[in-house]
C-alpha cells in the first residue's frame, strides 16, 4: 500500500465536523452519519470528529458509535483532549468503539492546554488567559487543580502507551471479572498494567476486551514543534498543516529521524498533509495563493481554494514528490465541500489509478497498511489470590 517514500497509493481522510472557524451548525447526528457514508462511498481511509471546550457539541465517541453500524469499512477517528479526562474511561470507550465497528476506531491525541484560542492576546496576557481556561477545563471534569500549562505532551503519549498495555493485559480468553473479589475467574492469564503519571494513576487489566485491531490507530497533529516528539514515538498517523510541499517534507524528515532515534521504524509513520479546502468555485484558482498556486495561511490553518480538479492536481504533485503519504482534508463548508471532494477530486484520483475504488480490508489498520500490534503482556499475572 505505502512505500518508504509514500509513493504507493494515496491515503485520504476527511473531517466531518459541522463547523469551521466557530460557525456552529445544528447538532443533528444524522448529518454526521450522512457525511461519513459519503466519505465511505469515496473509499476514504477514515473520517475525524473533534471535541473541544471552545465549540460545544455532541460527544465525538458517542457520535462515532452511532455512525459505526451505519457504515461498513471507513475508519472512525475521535479527537479528544487527554489533559483532564480519566484514561480508564476514555480508553475503555475507544476500545468499545473498536469492537462495535469491527476494528475501525482511532484516536487523535490532542494535548492543547485549553482547546480555546487566545485570540488577539499575546505575551503574559495570553499565558494568563490560557492558565485560567486550563483550570476552568479541569473544573468541568471535576478534576483537582491542573498543573500549570496543562499536561505535557510526553504524558499524553505515556497514557496512550499504558492504555495499550491495559488492552494487552490478558493472554488468551480472560474469562470473567469478579468485581467483588477483585479477580478474574476462568481461562486466560490476565496481567496488571499499573501506571502512574503526574495527573493520573490506574491499575489493569482492562475491563473491556482487547480491541478488534489490537490497538486503535493513534493520530497526532505534529504541526507544532512540541508535538513532534510525541508523534514520532507514539503515532501511527501524523497530520502536518503545511502551506507548501517543502514545508511538509521538512517536518516529515524531522519525524523520521526522531522516530528512528526512539527505536521505531520510520516507515511505520503515515504522514498526511492537513488542509482546509474551499471548493466553492473554480474562479478562486486565478487568485494568488489559490488554485494552482497552492494553499495559503488562514486563521483555520492552510486554506486551499479552487475547484475539485485543481485540488486533485495539488494532491498528485505533493504525493508524487514523496513528501507526504496522503491528505487529511477539512471542508470549509461541510456538506458542499465534502460532496465536491468525493464526487470530483476523489473520482479523478481513482480514474488515474492513484486511489482505491474499493476497500481490500475491513479494519483501519488494513486501510493504512499498518500491521496488527503484537500483544505485549506486561506486569505480574493476576491469580485467584491476587498478583503473582
Amino acid at each position: 500500500m505505502t512505500s518508504t517514500h509514500g509513493r504507493g497509493l494515496l491515503h485520504l481522510a476527511a473531517a466531518v465536523d459541522q463547523s469551521v472557524a466557530g460557525r456552529q451548525a445544528r447538532p443533528d447526528v444524522d448529518l454526521y452519519v450522512e457525511a461519513a457514508r459519503l466519505a465511505e462511498s469515496g473509499g476514504l481511509d477514515f473520517v475525524t470528529l473533534g471535541d473541544s471546550f471552545a465549540q460545544p457539541g455532541p460527544d465525538a465517541l458517542g457520535v462515532l458509535a452511532r455512525i459505526a453500524p451505519a457504515t461498513a469499512r471507513i475508519g472512525l477517528v475521535a479527537t479528544g483532549t487527554t489533559t483532564h479526562a480519566e484514561p480508564f474511561h476514555a480508553w475503555a470507550a475507544l476500545a468499545t468503539l473498536d469492537r462495535v465497528s469491527g476494528g475501525r476506531a482511532g484516536r487523535q491525541l490532542d494535548v492543547p492546554a485549553t482547546g480555546i484560542e487566545t485570540g488577539s492576546q499575546t505575551g503574559s496576557d495570553a499565558e494568563a488567559w490560557t492558565e485560567a481556561v486550563t483550570q476552568a477545563g479541569a473544573r468541568l471534569f471535576g478534576r483537582r487543580r491542573a498543573a500549570p500549562g496543562g499536561a505535557p505532551p510526553g504524558e499524553t503519549g505515556e497514557v496512550a502507551d499504558r492504555a495499550a498495555r491495559l488492552w494487552d493485559g490478558v493472554e488468551g480468553d480472560a474469562g470473567t471479572r469478579d468485581l467483588a473479589a477483585g479477580r478474574f475467574v476462568g481461562e486466560g492469564r490476565p496481567h496488571h498494567g499499573d501506571f502512574e503519571s503526574v495527573g493520573f494513576s490506574g491499575t489493569g487489566p482492562s475491563a473491556v476486551p482487547r480491541p478488534s485491531q489490537g490497538h486503535p490507530v493513534r493520530v497526532v497533529d505534529a504541526t507544532e514543534g512540541q508535538a513532534r516528539r510525541l508523534a514520532a514515538r507514539y503515532a501511527d498517523v501524523v497530520l502536518v498543516r503545511a502551506v507548501s510541499a517543502a514545508q511538509a517534507g521538512a517536518v516529515r524528515d524531522e519525524l523520521r529521524v526522531s522516530a528512528a532515534d526512539s527505536g521505531r521504524d520510520p516507515d511505520e509513520l503515515r504522514v498526511l498533509a492537513s488542509l482546509v479546502v474551499d471548493l466553492g468555485g473554480g474562479e478562486y484558482a486565478a487568485e494568488p495563493g489559490h488554485g494552482g498556486g497552492g494553499p495559503r495561511p488562514s486563521a483555520d490553518g492552510p486554506l486551499y481554494r479552487g475547484g475539485p480538479v485543481d485540488l486533485a492536481e495539488l494532491i498528485i504533485a505533493w504525493h508524487a514528490s514523496g513528501v507526504v503519504g496522503g491528505f487529511h482534508l477539512v471542508p470549509a463548508e461541510p456538506r458542499r465541500d465534502l460532496e465536491r471532494l468525493v464526487n470530483g477530486t476523489v473520482a479523478l484520483l481513482q480514474h488515474r489509478s492513484l486511489f482505491r475504488t474499493f476497500y481490500p480490508g475491513s479494519t483501519l489498520r488494513e486501510h493504512l497498511g499498518l500491521a496488527r500490534p503484537v500483544k505485549q503482556c506486561a506486569g505480574p499475572v493476576v491469580s485467584a489470590g491476587g498478583a503473582s
